[in-house]
């Protein structure tokens, strides 16, 4: 007996998969991310009658056939890492759509047993199985389950014990494609001998079938030139013959192996009707009340991640607030020292920036897990698909988006839930241009500075809808010219409802933020030591001693190496209508947005100053025009994100390139509107509220 044995648990989205890998594994449960990718890996162990069993969550996937990232790492787990059994696990209550994927794994020739997960699901709808009759016909044991039960569980690690234990490889499924694709298939793999080596006839016959089906990542692993040719050959062959592609007609050919079997081997009791979730969905993906519905729960999402989760953040700056004044305390009162300052401005107020967030990102992802644990996520897509759809993006981007209106960050990890890989690095790179709730403060102070009372919620309302057609222009460009290319197919089935479980919201929950600690706290941190830096040195030696204190802390902070950075970007920046010190608040705000207030109330010598600081406002009313104070805030809109959200960018992206480009690409296109916006209206005398 081997000492221990690798399960892959495999299966579509909304199987049922992650409920049975918590019911496997428990508590006994690791997260990281595949090497490359920021598809996320679960491994977990277990142990069953006397054998150790690692078990690998694999990423949901509908077919073996590489579109998205997660089909690729799925696949490549199977083929590269050989597991010792694969377990399939099926919606049985949906079951040809979900047999796609055990067939495809069948023709492979890997272990497998099948899970009929939801088996519950199908008896309350009147499906009946003959479960030996079809497991003799796919080549496969079955095992009925109920996940949210525990039902079944122990029976299927039985099972895949044996069948690991045993090396009963499941046998491929007799499907013929029909003498065309046959002969095609034949020509493919003579032309692959002395090219290509392969483990048996099984595997040869499944690489031309994917070389067929236009698989671009197998096709890559192909080197000869003349492999290449010949199944362009035999793809046009069969297209001028057949009149449609090989992959549709390969695809055609496997439902109708799997309809087959299904005709003999499940029979429904009673006659079609409406089930619960059908009654459910007249009402939810209704063309009228379902967009409503929607929007009232996204305000739900919004208002627990952002009003529930606010006291919380309260506790954590107010325990940071005191942690940095009992340091603090540890030197003699008005004494200035370089450790105290980066023990309290660097270090504590980094890993203050860093936590502060957590309660945001905690409520987030409860409220999305119980939105995809009960099935809604999928409707909540389904409606908003073909909107996104005109600007090239998919109906799961809404809800990351709308998220950003909160916080950029939380709005970023939520791109986890896309599947396309383009879809997911678009939706984040855009994501900044929604105005997050740290820019407010930035319009508190600067509307009521320049604009009177009725002009305050239409320019905040501009402000916003600016971002909005930003990000909607700039998503559709990215679509176009970077991520251009072939379209993910949007296979978005309408899941049954099912009430979640706790424990598996919890860990759906606890997964993304312990990795948001565990990883961008630490890039952020080493951020905000360097901001820390560039703001306090070198000291000033001799300040003038009549000075204010507030004026005293001017002076300094003009000497340090941001203030100097801010005389240096002065010539670039003043056709803006911007001066050193708007230069100087803005490099402060890389560390948070809401900074940029602070930043500017130290360089006007008004001391604490908050965005409702009347001496701030007279300051920059008597400096700055009103066009200049709409300048300030579409720069600020549209520029660099805070380096909290580029450091997510570049963890949920895996790259730094991504994260510079969000950075390089922001800021140009913040400098080269608010250029023609400044330009045009001093050239037009626009007074903008003066």
């Amino acid at each position: 007996m081997k000492k221990q044995i690798v399960v892959a648990l495999a299966g579509n989205p909304n199987s049922g998969k992650t409920t049975l890998f918590n019911n496997i594994t428990g508590s006994h449960q690791h997260v990281g991310n595949y090497p490359g990718v920021t598809v996320e890996k679960k491994e977990g162990t277990c142990k069953h009658e006397g054998a150790e069993i690692k078990v690998v969550d694999l990423p949901g996937t509908y077919s073996l056939t590489a579109y998205s990232i997660e089909e690729i790492v799925a696949r490549n787990f199977i083929i590269d890492e050989k597991p010792d059994i694969v377990i399939d696990v099926i919606d049985a209550s949906n079951l040809e759509r979900n047999l796609y994927l055990a067939v495809q794994m069948m023709e492979l020739g890997v272990p497998v047993v099948l899970a009929f997960n939801m088996s519950d699901v199908a008896r309350s709808r009147g499906i009946e199985f003959d479960l030996d009759m079809l497991a003799s016909l796919l080549g496969a044991p079955i095992v009925p389950t109920v996940g949210h039960k525990n039902t079944g569980t122990k029976e299927l690690l039985h099972e895949a014990i044996r069948v690991a234990q045993d090396g009963h490889h499941a046998k491929s499924p007799d499907i013929r494609y029909g003498n065309d694709i046959e002969k095609a298939i034949a020509a493919i793999r003579r032309r692959m001998e002395g090219h290509v080596s392969f483990g048996g006839e099984q595997e040869a016959r499944w690489i031309a079938v994917k070389l067929l089906e236009n698989d671009q990542d197998v096709a890559k692993r192909i080197q000869a030139a003349e492999i290449h040719e010949a199944v362009r050959a035999e793809q046009a062959r069969i297209e001028s013959v057949l009149g449609d592609s090989a992959e549709m007609i390969i695809a055609d050919r496997r439902y109708g192996f799997i309809s087959g079997a299904c005709q003999e081997a499940v029979r429904s009791t009673i006659e079609t009707r409406h089930t619960r979730s059908d009654r459910i969905d007249d009402i939810v993906i209704h063309r009228v009340w379902g967009l409503p519905i929607f929007l009232g729960l996204m305000y739900l999402v919004f208002w627990l991640t952002f009003t529930v989760g606010t006291p919380p953040m309260d506790w954590i700056d107010g325990f940071f607030g005191w942690l940095g004044e009992t340091v603090s305390g540890w030197w003699p009162a008005g004494s200035e020292n370089v450790l105290k300052s980066l023990l309290v401005d660097g270090i504590i107020a980094g890993v203050g920036g860093v936590l502060i967030f957590l309660p945001n990102i905690l409520l987030l992802f409860l409220a999305i897990a119980v939105l995809e644990d009960s099935g809604y996520m999928a409707r909540a897509a389904f409606i908003m698909d073909r909107l996104m759809h005109k600007i090239g993006l998919h109906g799961k981007s809404f809800i990351p988006m709308l998220t950003g209106f909160g916080c950029s960050i939380p709005g970023i990890m939520a791109t986890r839930t896309l599947e396309s890989r383009r879809d997911r690095l678009t939706t984040m790179l855009v994501l900044p241009l929604i105005s997050c709730g740290a820019r407010l403060p930035i319009y508190a102070l600067i509307i009521p500075a320049f604009f009177p009372e009725a002009w305050h919620a239409p320019m905040l309302w501009i402000i916003y809808v600016i971002g909005i057609f930003l990000a909607i222009v700039c998503a559709k460009i990215l679509r176009s010219t970077i991520f251009k290319g072939q379209s993910v197919p949007f296979v978005m089935e309408l899941p049954p409802y099912r009430l979640p479980t706790l424990k598996g919201v919890l860990i759906h929950m606890w997964e993304r933020g312990g990795l948001y600690l565990r990883k961008a706290g630490t890039i952020i941190l080493g951020v905000s030591v360097i901001l820390w830096a560039l703001t306090s040195f070198p000291k000033t030696e001799n300040v003038n001693s009549s000075l204010s204190p507030e004026e005293q802390q001017a002076a300094e902070l003009s000497n340090t190496i941001a203030g100097r950075i801010g005389h240096a970007m002065e010539p670039a920046i003043k056709p803006l209508g911007f001066d050193w010190r708007i230069g100087t608040a803005m490099i402060g705000a890389f560390a948070a947005k809401e900074v940029f207030v602070a930043q500017m109330g130290i360089v006007y010598s008004v001391g604490e100053a908050d965005e409702e600081s009347e001496p701030l406002r007279d300051k920059l009313r008597a400096n700055y025009s009103p066009l200049v104070g709409f300048c300030i805030m579409l720069f600020m809109l549209i520029s660099v994100p805070c380096m909290a959200t580029i450091a997510v960018t570049k963890r949920e992206s895996n790259s730094w390139k991504w994260a510079l480009f969000q950075l390089g690409g922001l800021t140009l296109l913040a400098y080269v509107v608010t250029l023609i916006v400044y330009q045009v209206g001093s050239a037009l005398g626009i007074g903008l509220g003066a």
